[in-house]
């Protein structure tokens, strides 16, 4: 009887497990892309590599966690639109694999990110890090050393180490949402505005379809024309999306 008890359990707990391991919806994931994708040389199933930059809030995801996925289907063509189709599968963190399904927010070019890190008061020499004041990807300002972070006048977030904390905001005529129903919570920005939708730094990139709605998951990206290209170190800004 007691032998069975414990098979019972055992069988019940990969199920526990996944159930803990599951990301809210609409956790927001800041991720830096490990290598450069090149459409002309991409093949279906190639493993594509990511890395968290900011502490997730609320979640045991730590900064340097990595994101895995894979890329679905690719054309490129050059005298044509050259398409893209991505998928992000999982998280590892600290020896856990993390199911993990998301849609794309936004993406930012390596010079974007780059220029976000740069601060205002370069000029100056003897400013702290820690004291600097920033620009987001998005335009938002960043001030840290006892400010805040914000759009205009308005106060949006506050800033944290390697990032910021806010809750996500909508933007006028833009698809991505706000503060999800099931998920309230400050989420981690690292370089990106609270209200960042969709492309910076790529003039011929567009994304086709985010994977917010059906197929979900499935990140499209296409260039009109001209190669279709992500730098290594572009930001991602990944959402969790609800079952």
């Amino acid at each position: 009887m007691k032998s069975a008890w414990i098979w019972a359990a055992m069988a019940l707990l990969p199920v526990s497990m996944a159930a803990q391991s599951a990301l809210p919806a609409g956790t927001i994931l800041p991720v830096s892309l490990h290598r450069a994708i090149n459409a002309a040389k991409a093949r279906n199933g190639q493993l594509i590599q990511a890395r968290v930059m900011q502490n997730i809030p609320g979640t045991s995801i730590h900064r340097g966690a990595r994101v895995l996925g894979h890329i679905v289907a690719v054309t490129s063509q050059k005298n044509g639109p050259s398409r893209l189709d991505i998928v992000f599968d999982s998280i590892e963190d600290h020896g856990r694999s993390i199911p993990l399904h998301a849609h794309l927010r936004a993406v930012a070019s390596y010079l974007e990110v780059a220029q976000a890190q740069i601060p205002e008061e370069e000029a100056s020499r003897g400013i702290n890090p820690e004291n600097a004041t920033t620009q987001q990807i998005g335009g938002e300002m960043v001030y840290r050393g006892g400010g805040h972070v914000e759009s205009g006048v308005q106060i949006v977030g506050e800033p944290t180490p390697y990032g910021v904390r806010a809750l996500p905001r909508a933007q006028r005529g833009q698809s991505c949402r706000g503060v999800d129903g099931n998920n309230s919570k400050p989420q981690a920005f690292w370089l990106f505005s609270t209200d960042a939708c969709g492309v910076y730094g790529y003039s011929n990139l567009r994304i086709v379809h985010a994977g917010r709605t059906t197929p979900q998951g499935r990140i499209v990206l296409e260039a009109k024309r001209g190669k279709l290209a992500l730098d290594g170190g572009s930001g991602l800004l990944l959402r969790v999306a609800g079952s």
